[in-house]
């Protein structure tokens, strides 16, 4: 095969992962960005002909530029996937990809706000808001995101209740009798989270304000739980301005965005139970490695916790002299 056929194998794989792994728009468009950038660092060889020593050299090469270890590593995922995928589609020895593996990277930890801060956040009335509903929405849409967790796009998507009536289903929702939102995220994953108390009397408060929209509006946008200015969904664009706006005006001396409760929920849940699998599931990682990075957030307060606990990490009483 000549080099020339590797648009045409791209552009195959990645309607595969549209139409029969259903995969995300963005993220075929995210899959679709690195496998060109494979196709260029390859150029003349055909896909199919790449070698594992050539892979690595595209990574070394990647990482002179500058690339970041995590985007190094992103991409050599999408590659390694390809590569399975077109094994299946034609001739070759073995994935080029395997036993390849980015640089490492220092950890970089998570931004998360204190517990003190976060509560203030959330809890605060909106006073970038002027209109009584738009209050009631913030307070609703900020105390969910650190309840739950939730991924900004995770939160524009809830519908006020599960839905199924002409031709429109609902994919992620509110069940206010469970107290939880079930919430489609990542490679199509249904997950549900539970709801605190704080979040549920918000939501409350918010749905008695929310306009009810006519039967001749858009299924979705009639239905969404959140609505914006123009009584549609609201898009992540504009929770991500609110909440943003929302802490500037309380000082708060961070910039404070939706996946900075995400993180700060995630530390402080985890910080109280110690239960890393059930953060896992509540955040909806497919590795139990990506939640592991809050296990060390709060190291500080886990020594102390030692010393205070074990019998053997207790200071003995001065002796006297």
């Amino acid at each position: 095969m000549s080099g020339n056929a590797n648009p045409a194998w791209i552009e195959r794989y990645l309607d595969s992962l549209l139409t029969q792994r259903k995969y995300s728009p963005h993220s075929v468009a995210a899959y679709r960005r690195d496998l060109i950038e494979l196709s260029e660092l390859a150029k003349p060889t055909a896909l199919s002909a790449i070698s594992h020593f050539q892979i690595r050299q595209f990574a070394a090469k990647l990482h002179a530029n500058k690339n970041g270890s995590r985007s190094i590593a992103r991409k050599l995922s999408a590659w390694r996937g390809f590569f399975t995928w077109l094994a299946q589609q034609t001739p070759m020895s073995a994935n080029p990809v395997d036993g390849v593996k980015p640089p490492k990277h220092a950890g970089r930890l998570p931004k998360a706000l204190s517990q003190d801060d976060a509560i203030r956040l959330v809890s605060s009335p909106s006073s970038t808001e002027r209109d009584e509903s738009a209050q009631a929405c913030n307070r609703a849409m900020f105390e969910l995101l650190y309840s739950s967790g939730l991924r900004v796009s995770e939160l524009a998507a809830l519908d006020t209740h599960y839905v199924q009536e002409s031709g429109y289903v609902s994919h992620s929702w509110l069940n206010r009798d469970a107290a939880e939102v079930i919430v489609t995220g990542k490679g199509n994953k249904q997950r549900a989270v539970p709801v605190g108390q704080a979040a549920l009397t918000a939501l409350a408060d918010w749905l008695k304000q929310r306009p009810t929209l006519p039967d001749t509006a858009v299924g979705e946008d009639r239905f969404a739980l959140f609505l914006g200015t123009r009584q549609t969904r609201i898009t992540p664009r504009a929770i991500q301005l609110r909440l943003k706006a929302h802490a500037q005006a309380l000082g708060i001396p961070v910039n404070v965005h939706p996946h900075v409760l995400r993180h700060s929920f995630a530390s402080h849940v985890l910080q109280s139970s110690g239960d890393l699998r059930a953060v896992q599931e509540m955040l909806g990682h497919s590795s139990i490695a990506s939640t592991q990075v809050y296990t060390s957030l709060d190291f500080q307060r886990l020594a102390q916790v030692y010393d205070a606990a074990h019998p053997r990490a207790r200071k003995k009483p001065t002796e006297p002299q």
